[in-house]
């Protein structure tokens, strides 16, 4: 198989490290809120507080990445999500599919995966930063502290 393939359903049958790079792409949901600022509590995860401030790569509109391919030139520490970093990454948001299988627990009734038209777009709107923040870009640590947002469950 090439890793151009999407295999059936594939989400349900593989474990999260047997898949190809096309199916673990496939399983974002394009929502941008791992983009955002965060503080993260190393104690607690459920303390972890999330900004509205985008990374300077976030297009605030859409809530993609303008450069995904090579993000991690121009912001060195973007992270690159593989199974293997799961267990470090509950912060993810409770929608988020990589953290839901992880978890064991199904993808969100509205993912892409499953749905195309309006079932997603509703429920993706809930979720995604289009339109609900703003750039990191020329903001400073002070700013960014009281920026702190609510919509994001973890």
């Amino acid at each position: 198989m090439t890793d151009n393939q999407l295999r059936p359903r594939f989400w349900e049958i593989y474990p999260l490290n047997e898949l190809n790079n096309d199916e673990w792409e496939a399983l974002c949901d394009g929502c941008g809120v791992c983009c955002l600022v965060k503080f993260l509590d190393d104690d607690d995860v459920r303390y972890t507080e999330y900004t509205d401030v985008a990374c300077q790569l976030l297009d605030c509109t859409t809530g993609h990445c303008s450069d995904y391919a090579h993000r991690q030139h121009t912001v060195p520490d973007c992270i690159r999500l593989t199974a293997a970093d799961l267990p470090n990454m509950l912060w993810l948001p409770r929608h988020c599919a990589y953290k839901r299988l992880y978890l064991g627990q199904q993808l969100p009734p509205w993912h892409k995966l499953l749905h195309d038209g309006i079932n997603h777009k509703v429920g993706f709107a809930k979720v995604s930063s289009a339109g609900r923040c703003v750039s990191e870009v020329g903001m400073s640590d002070e700013a960014i502290e009281e920026r702190i947002i609510r919509w994001v469950k973890l």
